[in-house]
């Protein structure tokens, strides 16, 4: 049973029971990200996320981790483009620590000077470790140029130049604006008293401020811009990056993405994968991927190979983009996509975990949970037509950008 809830603060409150566990997932939304930040303090999302495990009024870092270790359960975080979230999975019986514990964290962190500049140590350890990767870099770097100057173009743990200048007082300023009633959905599903946990829910939660201390007035739909960007570096392998204009989360056209994405290179019968990799041997990783925001969206294609390879490489890409253009897909093609989407669907919303990531998301972007039957009766309805539609429209590889790392001649 899904029940929605309002804490007195504003604060919604999503709890679905599963009676059948033994355990339980405790989720916090929080609708900012990096995507809500300026030139002034890109990374400082991400900076909060970390400092809230740094110690409170109440318990040291230490205490943080160990105690969750004592009642064997799991505690994270991660900073996205348009939200933060923190999360803990335990068994039920000990749910209520868990709240207890990030339920202090968002309240009464201490964001001590010391620790923060020992933290900014550990986030610019963590850009590094992001530079060293080419698959996660080529992937920045193009979303980068493409929305250049606006804020969803920015790296979430920002410029070490940016964050190595952020201070606590910018912290707080952030927390005061972002970090309220309006702005947090919690996500609770498994097996639990709801009536007990939602008091304590509003016990340690309740007292967030209803509304920031000042406006936010959101940047507008950024514009797509068509670019090619290239970064040098001394690998085997070279890493490419391709991006098409595409749609929104909340489109209707989302289940027709989904569909193409599949079809494309969304999986191991997918056509780059079977075709670039099993039947020509040119790459290891091939895949398609779509990265959707509240305004707007890109559909990417991956590739890593041997440099040598990467005209031959492409060509089968744009190959396989101008046939889809201009054959469209197959019936069997359709039938078999949509029952590997609805197989993922069913499978990947069990667990609660899973319910408690789904719900959140949901109510976060939403406003409203989204049941799984209607979402699978939306995959369903696609046709032939809609996925051709969906191809003509976007991919389009006069207006595609590209970015390439590795060893470029």
């Amino acid at each position: 049973m899904i029940s929605i809830d309002k804490l007195s603060n504003g604060i919604t409150v999503v709890t679905e029971i599963m009676p059948y566990l033994k355990s339980a997932a405790f989720g916090v939304w929080v609708r900012v990200g990096s995507a809500n930040e300026d030139e002034s303090n890109n990374g400082i999302a991400h900076v909060i996320e970390h400092m809230m495990f740094k110690g409170t009024k109440n318990r040291t870092a230490k205490q943080i981790a160990d105690e969750m270790a004592k009642i064997g359960g799991n505690i994270n975080a991660y900073t996205s483009k348009e939200c933060t979230s923190y999360y803990a999975t335990t068994l039920s019986e000990h749910l209520p620590m868990a709240i207890r514990i990030i339920g202090d964290m968002l309240n009464n962190s201490l964001i001590d000077e010391k620790a923060l500049r020992k933290e900014k140590g550990v986030i610019l350890e963590e850009i590094d470790m992001y530079e060293d990767s080419p698959e996660d870099l080529v992937h920045d770097l193009l979303q980068q140029r493409i929305w250049k100057d606006h804020p969803l173009g920015y790296i979430i743990s920002g410029k070490k130049t940016t964050v190595r200048k952020i201070s606590r007082e910018q912290i707080l300023d952030f927390l005061h604006t972002f970090y309220t009633g309006e702005n947090i959905v919690i996500s609770i599903a498994g097996n639990f008293d709801r009536e007990e946990i939602l008091a304590l829910v509003e016990e340690e939660f309740g007292k967030i401020r209803p509304k920031g201390i000042k406006d936010y007035i959101p940047p507008e739909k950024p514009v797509y811009r068509k670019v090619v960007c290239k970064k040098r570096k001394d690998i085997e392998q070279l890493h490419i990056n391709m991006a098409f204009d595409c749609i929104s989360f909340l489109s209707e056209e989302r289940f027709a993405l989904s569909i193409l994405n599949s079809i494309l290179g969304g999986s191991v019968n997918s056509r780059l994968f079977q075709k670039v990799r099993e039947e020509a041997g040119l790459t290891y990783a091939i895949y398609s991927y779509g990265s959707s925001y509240k305004t707007t969206g890109l559909l990417h294609i991956y590739a890593a190979m041997n440099p040598g390879q990467k005209d031959t490489v492409l060509n089968m890409i744009y190959d396989e983009i101008e046939d889809l253009r201009k054959n469209g897909i197959t019936p069997d093609e359709l039938a078999m996509t949509k029952e590997q989407i609805k197989t993922e669907l069913i499978l990947g919303s069990e667990g609660a975990k899973n319910r408690m990531n789904a719900n959140g998301k949901s109510m976060l972007n939403r406003g409203r949970l989204v049941p799984l039957d209607e979402t699978i009766e939306g995959i369903n309805k696609v046709t032939i037509e809609d996925v051709q539609d969906f191809v003509i429209k976007y991919l389009d590889i006069s207006n595609s950008s590209i970015c390439l790392v590795g060893n470029i001649k």
